[in-house]
């Protein structure tokens, strides 16, 4: 591994869903990791002040760094939120690198870029991205900062795992309010265990050459899950009733309403992508079915979901 590949590493997002999965990741490889924190009054040694929503506070907090690891975003927040820390946020703290010398700059972004499906098995080339909410949107954009700079952007969709707060609830919730299969369960998605993720996330950061430097990549498992099999597992680990009745997307979009229908569309129709070029580059472990990693977190969720733990 040459100097490129094990130098430090500035890492945002390090308190995160996936960033607190890449920090442990990398510290168990001796990686030297200095995690990016508004608030830096804990004993921790490896934070360093820093906030996305205010530029000015990102000086010289790349300083002796070798690669920046960007896992840092707002989710759900208004446009103003997501432009400030999404868009404007990333293209400082890159501006900043660059500034510093910083050798490899590593984006993690999401596939939801893309928009409104049917997507089925395309590669980074095949569609436009055409984001339809505020924070598609702006991670768009930081997309584009990064990408100027010579980085590399990462998209995942669906990523699973401890530390989740919107992918399993949503359809454990979407579920029991339905009582039933959208689309007979049929739709297939790329969903990512967490910790397949900060695998695929740590192999690109310290890649010992430059191929992927500018490089737009899907961080997927080669095989999609469908939505059944998704269901099947959460009943099979006791958070979900089992269901046998099957509805279609206009039955189950009537029973939810409107203000659901683009969680709806993503997850009762096709929306997995190709993950060839980051697996032609990279080497990554072998991933296991949905249903053989999942039971390994159903603790985790039972807590997060019930606060009760399944017997």
């Amino acid at each position: 591994m040459n100097r490129l590949a094990s130098g430090p590493v500035l890492l945002t997002g390090g308190s995160g869903f996936i960033g607190s999965h890449v920090r442990r990741l990398l510290r168990s490889r001796g990686t030297p990791v200095r995690v990016l924190a508004r608030h830096t009054d804990t004993d921790a040694d490896d934070l360093v002040r820093g906030d996305l929503n205010d530029p000015a506070s990102l000086r010289g907090v790349c300083e002796g760094i070798t690669t920046l690891v960007h896992a840092a975003s707002v989710i759900n927040g208004s446009e103003d939120e997501c432009q400030a820390v999404n868009e404007r946020g990333t293209a400082a703290l890159v501006a900043e690198a660059r500034r510093s010398g910083v050798r490899r700059v590593v984006y993690v972004s999401t596939a939801a870029v893309y928009g409104h499906g049917v997507h089925r098995g395309i590669d980074e080339d095949a569609v436009a991205p055409a984001p339809v909410s505020p924070t598609s949107r702006s991670r768009l954009k930081a997309e584009s900062s990064v990408l100027a700079a010579g980085g590399t952007v990462l998209r995942p969709l669906f990523v699973y795992g401890e530390g989740d707060r919107w992918f399993i609830q949503t359809v454990v919730r979407l579920a029991r309010l339905l009582g039933a299969r959208p689309s007979g369960g049929r739709a297939r998605l790329s969903v990512i265990s967490v910790d397949a993720l900060a695998e695929a996330v740590c192999a690109v950061a310290q890649s010992p050459t430059h191929d992927l430097d500018g490089a737009v990549l899907h961080v997927t498992p080669p095989a999609a899950t469908t939505l059944g099999e998704i269901l099947d597992a959460l009943t099979e680990n006791g958070l979900l009733p089992e269901l046998t009745e099957e509805i279609d997307h206009d039955t189950a979009l009537t029973r939810l309403g409107d203000a659901t229908a683009r969680t709806l569309s993503l997850l009762d129709s096709d929306h997995f992508y190709d993950s060839g070029r980051l697996r032609r580059a990279v080497h990554l472990p072998p991933d296991a079915p949905f249903k053989d990693t999942f039971p390994r977190y159903a603790h985790w969720y039972a807590q997060a979901i019930t606060g009760t733990a399944p017997e």
